[in-house]
This record gives C-alpha cells, sequence and structure tokens, in this order.
C-alpha cells in the first residue's frame, strides 16, 4: 500500500499551524486559456482562498509569469483578501521552484506543509507542487482553484502529481480543514467563504436567517392567517 510522501506515517491532514499557502500564476491572461471549468468559478475560488488564508492566519505567497506580458497581471482579489501576501517576482521561470527567491520566501515561513493552487493546473500547479516534494515538503493542492485547458490534462496531471506524492483537495475541504469548528467567533465569516466556494451556500444562510427571525419575531405564519 502506498503513502503520501513525507507525511512519515501520519494522516495527511493540514495542519495550519505548519501551512502556507502559495498562489502561483492566477493571471487574467492565462485564465482565457482555461477549458475544464467555467472562468468565473475558477475566479471565485481562487479568491476563496485567499480569504481563508486571511481567516486561518496562514501566510500566503503569490508570483505571476511575466505579468507584463500576455500572460497578464495576477487576478486584483487575490491581495484584496489576503493584504499581508507576499509577491515574489519571478525572472521568467516556469517552474516557480526555480526561483530562488520563492524557495526562500517559502523557507523563511519556517513552515513546511504547503497548500498550492496555480493556473495552469499542469504546469505553474504541478511543476513546484511535484518540486516541493522532492524537496521534503508535505504538499496539498487544490484543483478548483487551478484551471488548465482541458479536462484531459487535468486528469494526467493529477496522476503524476499524486504519483509523485502530492494530496490532491478542493476548496471547501481546504476551508474546512483550516476552521475545524463552527464553535468559534468568526464562524459568520468562515459562512461568507463558503458563499464564495459555491454561491448558492447563500440561500441556505439567507433561509436560516428567517427562520430564526420568525421565531424570534414571532412572526404569524401565511398559512395561518
Amino acid at each position: 500500500m502506498s503513502t503520501p510522501a513525507n507525511f512519515n506515517g501520519q494522516p495527511p491532514v493540514i495542519d495550519a499551524n505548519d501551512a502556507v499557502m502559495l498562489l502561483i500564476d492566477h493571471q487574467s491572461g492565462l485564465f482565457q486559456t482555461v477549458g475544464d471549468m467555467p472562468m468565473p468559478e475558477l475566479r471565485q475560488r481562487a479568491a476563496a482562498l485567499a480569504s481563508i488564508a486571511s481567516l486561518a492566519k496562514l501566510p500566503v505567497i503569490t508570483t505571476a509569469s511575466v505579468p507584463q506580458g500576455p500572460n497578464g497581471p495576477l487576478i486584483p482579489e487575490i491581495h484584496q483578501n489576503a493584504p499581508h501576501a507576499q509577491y515574489v517576482a519571478r525572472r521568467g521561470e516556469i517552474n516557480a521552484w526555480d526561483n530562488p527567491e520563492f524557495v526562500e520566501a517559502v523557507k523563511a515561513t519556517g513552515r513546511k506543509t504547503l497548500i498550492i493552487a496555480g493556473t495552469i493546473t499542469s504546469v505553474c500547479m504541478a511543476f513546484p507542487a511535484i518540486s516541493a516534494v522532492a524537496a521534503g515538503y508535505k504538499v496539498f493542492v487544490v484543483i478548483d482553484a487551478s484551471g488548465t485547458y482541458s479536462k484531459m490534462a487535468q486528469e494526467i496531471t493529477l496522476a503524476r502529481m499524486v504519483q509523485a506524492g502530492v494530496v490532491p483537495m478542493d476548496t471547501a475541504a481546504v476551508a474546512s480543514e483550516l476552521q475545524k469548528t463552527w464553535n468559534r467567533d468568526d464562524a459568520q465569516q468562515w459562512a461568507q467563504v463558503y458563499t464564495q466556494i459555491f454561491p448558492a451556500y447563500q440561500l441556505l444562510i439567507e433561509s436560516y436567517v428567517k427562520a430564526q427571525e420568525v421565531v424570534t419575531n414571532q412572526e404569524v405564519l401565511d398559512s395561518a392567517r
């Protein structure tokens, strides 16, 4: 039975006290190449990851691939939602892990668990994820906050990363694993994050709030009038 790399027999789960979030190449030009999911959903989830990192107090490191060229700038929501994020400029390296300043920024956090999302999945996210596993890090990749040009490319990349010891997750799972409990003072802020991940969750919130108002205000039901 195979086990994930670098977990030393421990459960492959995220430890918020040891984790760093790496948001790589979520750029307006690259987003136009995405074909494995609707682009607005990808954009919302990438932005949600930044919000999650802020709520969980995780260090965030961002980078972009030639942002002054056709790949375009980073979407602004990432630094808006994670104002503490550190941006590392690259000198053209396709694999962010080939950039010494990027690797040094990761090392400087003192943390060994990486949560990575990037566009495109098969390159900008996969290359540093595989490299980081080889460097001894525990690596989780967020598939639905990373986009590539086809579903086939996504599936091939998933197979490659899992073979290397990378652990795939989705945005909601990352949020839930970091949140841990609803019994916390910032629970409403976490609830709002889920509305970014799947907007229909807002309907649940509205229904719940209305039900509470009915009880609190002793509202007469329409059916009882």
